[in-house]
């Protein structure tokens, strides 16, 4: 059964309150981290290697949107990846995370206050479009529907939704839920769906970086101990 009106703003209120309330600043996820770093590394390796794979080796030219935009890093690591910041569009529901995601962020990016549920984009209109770490916070199914097909509204028939997520619970957070491979496909039900296993849990890469970095690589080559999809989504 769908979520009415008021079910849909309570589950966005509690979203709003649940990332007002996260400490992205912490040292945890520091660069000068070990463990963050090297969770930030293998990331970004895995998903150039995505965008390679599907043909996305020069974005100059490329119109690209992030959902649940945060303070803006990814939108400042595509222009770092060759985007052209008037290219690049990010939305997020906290008003904070905005301001700060424009004070940070090239001139040219557009930055909104929004839902993902209602995006103010054409149909069409971006070449890849992505999510990193979004509906693992989103709840209700029925949401996390409205969010899909919105990205999947405005993203065009060659272009690529990209998708990084947990697939896993976590156990010291019950505001957040993994989003398990099947749940993926139902979100996208007229897509493709390609998803590979990355990122080494990280509790374990917090715990093992700071004394060997070839463990760690070690360790990550073991699926059980990856904690996230990448996702490559397409239109049929």
């Amino acid at each position: 059964m769908s979520l009415s009106v008021d079910q849909l703003k309570l589950e966005e209120a509690r979203i709003r309150t649940v990332y007002a309330s996260r400490d992205e600043l912490s040292s945890l996820y520091s660069c000068f981290n070990p463990g963050n770093l090297f969770i930030t590394q293998t990331r970004e390796r895995s998903l150039l290697q995505l965008l390679k794979r599907y043909g996305f080796m020069s974005l100059e030219q490329k119109k690209i949107l992030e959902i649940g935009c945060g303070r803006g890093y990814w939108l400042r690591e595509f222009v770092r990846f060759g985007a052209q910041p008037e290219n690049i569009a990010g939305v997020d529901l906290i008003p904070e995370y905005v301001t700060e995601a424009r004070r940070l962020s090239s001139p040219g990016i557009r930055i909104e206050c929004g839902h993902a549920a209602a995006l103010d984009f054409s149909d069409n209109s971006f070449d890849i479009v992505f999510q990193f770490t979004v509906f693992t916070s989103i709840l209700s199914f029925d949401l996390k529907r409205k969010v899909a097909a919105e990205m999947v509204r405005v993203v065009k028939q060659t272009g690529l939704i990209v998708w990084y997520d947990f697939h896993v619970n976590n156990p010291r957070n019950r505001d957040v839920r993994g989003v398990k491979k099947q749940e993926i496909i139902q979100l996208f039900p007229d897509c493709r769906v390609k998803l590979e296993r990355v990122t080494l849990a990280p509790p374990i890469a917090r715990i093992v970086a700071p004394y060997s970095w070839m463990i760690c690589e070690v360790l990550q080559t073991m699926p059980w101990l990856r904690t996230h999809y990448l996702g490559a989504i397409t239109k049929l």
